[in-house]
């Protein structure tokens, strides 16, 4: 039973504070300058945390994996569905393997 309390503890621990700012920021109206700001934290946490790997592909080599990234980077330019985004880096990745 204690095992119980303890999930149910550790559930209402993680819930409450991703919930509570959810409700309070969606009463407040931001400016314009601010609401482009938020937008943009997903994408460069998201670049954080892809960064690192792209250099270590290939150990010894850090270009295998920048220019893996930088046909990534090309491609989604151009508008492609994300498969082929990826799929382009694996390709490009592996030919330079």
């Amino acid at each position: 039973m204690i095992i119980l309390y303890i999930i149910i503890g550790m559930a209402v621990v993680t819930a409450l504070p991703r919930i509570i700012p959810a409700i309070i920021v969606d009463k407040f109206m931001f400016r314009d300058w601010l609401n482009r700001w938020l937008k943009a934290i997903p994408y460069a946490a998201l670049g954080a945390l892809i960064f690192p790997g792209i250099l270590t592909v290939k150990s010894g080599e850090p270009h295998v994996g920048l220019i893996g990234g930088i046909v990534a980077v090309i491609l989604a330019y151009f508008g492609l569905n994300i498969m082929f985004v990826v799929i382009g880096a694996i390709a490009a990745v592996y030919f330079l393997m």
